[in-house]
């Protein structure tokens, strides 16, 4: 048994995310990492590196039983590690949100991780293994314009606690990660993506263009009432991400949440003492909230 292959298996493995560092680190440590790609993604960034993939729609549940057939004969039943990290992002004001495009958010982001966990639950018992869901900062705090996107990662945070619970006398391990801003490419499907012309935040329209449109090497926050000037945070480094994610989940004791990215210090800090109204000034200091006020006042 002890030389047993260990297998790690990442969803959401497309060119330039998370998904895609985890499964090259997973490799590095001895694994063989199994990523999953959708149907119409290439794979050419997999395939030069020597990994194995399958395709997947975690929205489809013929899809997830489909991998499941194919992982089980491929790992011969057994599975180390499975992370729940396909994922997307989904940038609106609450009360211009369309629902039925948040909904679409919701089945890949809560109910994704929710099938891949109904299906591979045996194969994880079996190997007493462990499951890595990755969460966000945006499932902690109130960050504007991501209230369903942060909806949908606290959701996520909250399954993933009791998952954890449950799981533990059938000696499976749950390790939620809180990522802060990491350099990806998730805004890649909202870079299009305005607000409606008779919105009440039209004021806001060009800042929220530009927020929608930031690079996914650097995290930009407008703040023009301020500075008048952008103000440029830089993200963590995606690779160097992975390093530490596959460092936690695979221990034999991986903690219960993991906070690892840009502005985790200081988001963790303030969630512990509760300061909850903070972050209210905050962010509309940063995305000068304050214009809509006066806009409406004149």
């Amino acid at each position: 048994m002890a030389d047993r292959k260990r297998f790690a298996l990442v969803t959401g493995c497309g060119q330039g995310g998370i998904g895609e560092a985890l499964v090259r680190e997973y490799a590095k440590q001895n694994f063989h990492p199994i990523a999953t790609l959708l149907p119409s993604q290439p794979s050419g960034h997999l395939d030069k590196v020597g990994i194995i993939y399958f395709r997947l729609d975690v929205t489809n549940e013929k899809s997830v039983v489909e991998l499941k057939r194919n992982v089980k004969i491929l790992t011969g039943g057994f599975l180390e590690i499975l992370v729940n990290n396909a994922g997307i992002a989904y940038t609106m004001t609450a009360i211009d949100t369309d629902v039925s495009a948040v909904q679409a958010m919701f089945d890949v982001n809560v109910f994704g991780p929710m099938r891949m966990v109904h299906h591979f639950h045996d194969m994880l018992i079996r190997s007493s293994g462990t499951i890595v869901n990755i969460g966000s900062v945006g499932g902690i705090v109130p960050y504007v314009y991501g209230s369903s996107y942060n909806a949908s990662k606290a959701a996520l945070h909250h399954w993933s606690n009791t998952l954890r619970v449950e799981m533990a006398p059938l000696d499976v391990k749950v390790l939620t990660v809180i990522s802060g801003e990491i350099g990806t490419n998730i805004l890649s499907n909202d870079v299009d993506r305005a607000l409606p012309e008779d919105s009440f935040y039209a004021p806001l329209s060009y800042a929220f263009r530009q927020h929608v449109k930031r690079s996914p090497s650097t995290y930009l926050i407008l703040a023009f009432s301020v500075s008048s000037e952008v103000i440029v945070l830089e993200t963590t480094d995606r690779f160097t991400y992975a390093e530490k994610v596959v460092k936690q989940s695979s221990s034999r004791s991986p903690p219960a949440w993991f906070w690892y990215g840009n502005t985790t210090f200081l988001v963790r800090l303030l969630d512990m003492v509760g300061w909850r109204t903070v972050w209210d000034y905050i962010f509309s200091l940063l995305f000068d909230l304050e214009k809509i006020r006066n806009e409406r006042q004149r």
